[in-house]
């Protein structure tokens, strides 16, 4: 059967209407799965000192709201359409990415 032939009627329980909010993701894989864990902050970050090393760090105390699970081959597809929606919202807006990220990867 050719994909432009497919329908799917999906289903929004009500109680997930509302959605998450996540201030970041992220993502992992096993050899048969893609993991995306959505992350929300979950309390100011603080800065810390290891006991051991003396070294500062940051540490960032955030709770996963959401964990997503899917099969290698659908992550194309998502690639793909996170893409397309990206470039639909910037010429909606007329914004880009921000420069900064507002979560440092290095933390």
């Amino acid at each position: 059967m050719a994909d432009d032939a497919r329908q799917f009627e999906i289903d929004l329980p009500p109680e997930l209407i509302g959605g998450a909010y996540a201030d970041f993701a992220n993502v992992w894989h096993t050899p048969t799965v893609f993991v995306m864990d959505f992350v929300t902050l979950a309390q100011p970050p603080r800065e810390e000192i290891d006991s051991e090393t003396g070294e500062h760090r940051t540490v960032v105390p955030a709770r996963v709201v959401s964990r997503i699970r899917i099969p290698p081959e659908q992550v194309f597809e998502l690639a793909k359409a996170l893409t397309q929606q990206l470039e639909f919202w910037e010429q909606e807006t007329g914004r880009r990415s921000p420069t900064t990220p507002l979560i440092d990867p290095g933390v």
